[in-house]
């Protein structure tokens, strides 16, 4: 008997608390936050039959599998490029779920990225950067100086930033929104730590002119992850269901991670583009049917780009999309309203995933009002979350 195409919903969140010292192993906060999507959906862990994380994620899925007590994984994957796996993690959950092959699929991140290892900074060794590592570009980077991601985002972002008058002052605006929003966050690191467009032009240099260290997202110890079972499974769960319409990965030929430098067009994100030509069609919606975006933030420049990129505002207008208060949660597009990477925690974007299933149930410390539909993006992958 043939299978029949079902929808794919997401039940459950959960989460460590955000530290910058987690005094545990990755393993263990791997299992708290899964333990707690699992009781926030109703379910047993024990039912789990799909597991899905990022290519450069510590905690082995077996080892979890016995930490959980599942009883038969029935599909595991890892989604590559780093923080571009944060959608691209629900875009696979969702295919496994409408294709029958699983019933209750659990994603995860989990990083002791501050107090173990530092992406900031400088790498003693290069084996991460090998060929078969999903970032072996970055050997052509590192030998001559660009060693740190932030060197990369900035190296990005300049062509951009030069070709359309953006200054340093212009992404400061997103700092000081993201961080209002953080600061009323009881999660976030930086709750009650709002800041000024002063705060912002006083912090220190990171990579002269372009990125201050308030353009810079966190270092951070913790773990996120979200439960995707069927649509009709999720309604007779503990909450609110909250639908995957759509979602789908748009990695464009000559792109790679951060390093961006060899597409022809440098003032532009083709992987946000290429996304959204497919989610806009798939889920035969757009830009204006969104009541608020979860914009990947490693760094400022990047919110510009996806926003442009996604047709929220024409090339070279995000500057000026973001100086009218579009952000705010009272501006036409309320964005990373807990905080973001920049201001709750950096946990490779799943924290922001779920801060869209949040925003849907209407939860959100930040709620927008009359939210039916969400966008959740990571560049190279995006999603549409909405009420069943």
């Amino acid at each position: 008997m043939a299978r029949q195409f079902t929808e794919a919903a997401i039940a459950g969140i959960g989460a460590t608390e955000f530290s910058k010292e987690s005094g545990r192993s990755e393993l263990q906060l791997a299992a708290e936050c899964a333990k707690a999507a699992c009781d926030d959906a109703g379910i047993s862990p024990h039912d789990i039959d799909g597991m899905i994380t990022f290519t450069i994620d510590n905690s082995d899925e077996m080892m979890l599998a016995r930490c959980l007590g599942v009883k038969d994984l029935a599909y595991t994957t890892r989604i590559p490029g780093g923080g571009a796996a944060a959608a691209g993690t629900i875009y696979q959950a969702m295919a496994m779920v409408n294709a029958g092959l699983c019933k209750n699929v659990l994603i995860w991140r989990a990083m002791n990225e501050r107090s173990q290892y530092r992406f900031g900074q400088n790498p003693t060794n290069t084996t991460n950067y090998q060929s078969g590592n999903g970032t072996g570009s970055l050997l052509w980077c590192v030998p001559f100086g660009a060693m740190t991601p932030a060197s990369w985002g900035a190296l990005q972002a300049q062509r951009y930033m030069h070709k359309y008058g953006v200054t340093n002052r212009d992404l400061g605006l997103i700092s000081v929104q993201q961080r209002q929003y953080a600061a009323t966050n009881p999660k976030a690191w930086f709750y009650n730590k709002p800041i000024t467009l002063e705060d912002h032009q006083n912090s220190k240099w990171i990579m002269e002119p372009l990125l201050r260290m308030l353009d810079c997202c966190q270092e951070s110890d913790g773990g996120q992850a979200i439960l995707v079972t069927s649509l009709e499974r999720a309604r007779d769960l503990k909450q609110k269901p909250v639908r995957i319409l759509g979602a789908t990965q748009s990695i464009p030929y000559n792109v790679e991670v951060i390093s961006n430098y060899y597409h022809e067009d440098l003032t532009v994100m083709p992987e946000a583009q290429g996304v959204a030509g497919r989610l806009w069609d798939m889920v035969g919606l757009g830009p204006k049917d969104m009541q608020a975006a979860m914009i990947y933030d490693a760094f400022t420049p990047h919110v510009l780009l996806q926003l442009e990129g996604f047709g929220f505002c024409k090339p070279g207008e995000g500057k000026d999309f973001v100086k009218s208060g579009a952000l705010a949660i009272d501006g036409i597009l309320p964005t990373n309203t807990h905080g973001g990477l920049l201001g709750e925690a950096y946990i490779h974007g799943m924290n922001s995933m779920a801060e869209g299933v949040r925003q849907i149930r209407g939860t959100s410390v930040n709620q927008v009002k009359s939210v039916t539909n969400v966008l959740v993006s990571s560049g190279m992958a995006g999603a549409v979350l909405s009420v069943d």
